[in-house]
């Protein structure tokens, strides 16, 4: 065994140097002082290479390994879709039925979604990492399940009419978790628990709906600093979107599931695999908490997470009968081109050259914190301040925004625990800030805007009144 390397040779013999290629792609992470990666390779259900890099934990000196469990992200989505699905072939969930029946108090849409609306990304029902880093929140922050369903519940408004568009959120997969609780009566932890991972023999991996609970054998997770690396763990306990915890070695057991069906069958397979379809009659690459792509003229199904310090992802290839995974405890990591060139490795002769292959299909997961998103012009000079300065609150995010006149030209943002953020001109009523959030004013009243519309990515239209004082509710 070698601290920063291969930990465990799981490579067939006459791999031909893959296992000492795959470790080149992955030797910015072999470092003992810093955080890395478990990464496997699965071959028709069986896992043939598994390897570990840098350290699970930074204090201890715990080394990463096959064994070692990473909470994965959204990488989870596919067996929070997978339960549901199993629910659908048993009749117990009506795919096709609006959300508020087996939610009743969600809130009344005039074009209501769906159950499969939300499987797909295709709700529109805003994202709650975003409502609530819009509230001031921050990602430590303490939120709980009832926290979410309640920002959900607020929202009076769609991102857009159900099954018009693609926009993922995780809101929609939390609703699907809550599904699965009250129409089987068990959390969705003890659910998957008894359908999925005790059935396949994976028993170290679960929704990990208690952040105070002892994880053995947990990698840490960490984001880099200016001076080496800081834990970046989470508080959150909701499940459904992310949560799941899990290993390399356990993971082949599930990539097998979703090629043989040991659970579900051939129907469940096919489900997982279908792909959702708008209103226009467009087919979108995502499936059930799968994303259907293509590399170098190979058909993929994968996903990725992120979230915290962790960066997980998994790639199949399903004509070939490869699949790769790789779960790290470190953030700002590309990990799917990783994966990809990981892939290169075994599948290059059966891959179209390089010059040659089309495009994939891009995976669209992301955090609230790495929306891709314009940044904001650098232009902070912005006229006619006074029309801009005051309190707006939103009802459906129960908060309060402060714009607040600082120096010569400038605005500032307050919202919350966050730190304020300086606003810049777009032009004459819309304003931004860096990351890409857009602040649209209207309604002139003796010279200053009464009404404000935020957009944040993963959630639009979102309306603020002015309040006649300063952190008054209207």
């Amino acid at each position: 065994m070698v601290l920063g390397g291969a930990l465990t040779g799981c490579a067939p013999e006459g791999d031909g140097g893959m296992a000492a290629r795959v470790d080149a792609v992955f030797a910015d992470y072999a470092s003992a002082d810093g955080p890395g990666c478990s990464v496997g390779v699965i071959r028709d259900g069986r896992l043939i290479h598994a390897a570990g890099y840098g350290s699970a934990s930074l204090d201890h000196g715990v080394p990463n390994g096959p064994a070692t469990i990473y909470r994965i992200a959204s990488v989870s989505k596919q067996f929070t879709a997978g339960a549901i699905a199993l629910l659908a072939l048993r009749g117990e969930v009506e795919l096709d039925a609006p959300v508020q029946r087996y939610i009743p108090e969600f809130p009344d849409h005039p074009d209501p979604p769906t159950v499969r609306h939300l499987v797909h990304h295709i709700s529109g029902v805003r994202d709650y990492l975003v409502l609530f880093s819009l509230a001031g929140n921050r990602s430590e922050d303490f939120i709980t399940d009832r926290d979410i369903l309640d920002a959900i519940n607020r929202q009076r408004e769609l991102n857009f009419p159900p099954g018009s568009e693609y926009l993922y959120s995780n809101s929609g997969y939390v609703l699907l978790g809550e599904i699965v609780a009250r129409v089987s009566g068990q959390s969705l932890r003890e659910f998957a628990r008894a359908e999925f991972f005790d059935p396949l023999e994976m028993p170290h991996t679960h929704f990990h709906d208690d952040h105070n609970e002892v994880v053995s054998n947990r990698a840490t997770g960490y984001s880099p600093t200016e001076s080496g690396f800081r834990i970046n763990m989470t508080t959150l306990d909701v499940v459904g979107d992310g949560g799941i915890y899990t290993s390399v070695e356990e993971w082949a057991a599930w990539d097998r599931n979703l090629t043989e069906g040991t659970v579900g069958g051939p129907e469940w397979v096919a489900l997982m695999h279908e792909r959702g379809v708008l209103t226009s009659g467009d087919t979108i690459p995502y499936a059930f908490g799968l994303s259907h792509g293509e590399h170098r003229g190979l058909t993929t199904v994968g996903h990725s997470g992120s979230w915290v310090g962790y960066r997980t992802g998994m790639s199949r290839y399903p004509d070939a009968g490869y699949a790769f995974v790789a779960l790290c405890n470190r953030s700002r990591i590309d990990l799917m081109s990783l994966i990809s060139t990981t892939a290169e490795i075994y599948l290059e002769d059966a891959m179209d050259p390089p010059e040659d292959a089309a495009e994939g299909e891009a995976d669209e997961e992301q955090t609230a914190e790495d929306e891709d998103a314009p940044e904001a012009p650098p232009d902070h000079d912005i006229p006619n301040r006074a029309r801009y300065a005051g309190s707006f609150y939103s009802p459906e995010l129960d908060a309060t925004y402060r714009i607040v006149e600082e120096g010569a030209a400038g605005l500032t943002l307050h919202v919350g625990r966050r730190d304020p953020v300086a606003l810049a001109a777009e032009s004459d009523g819309l304003l931004t800030i860096e990351g890409g959030r857009i602040f649209r004013f209207s309604e002139l009243v003796d010279g200053r805007y009464e009404a404000m519309m935020v957009d944040a990515g993963r959630v639009k239209n979102l309306r603020f009144a002015r309040t006649r004082e300063q952190g008054i509710r209207p």
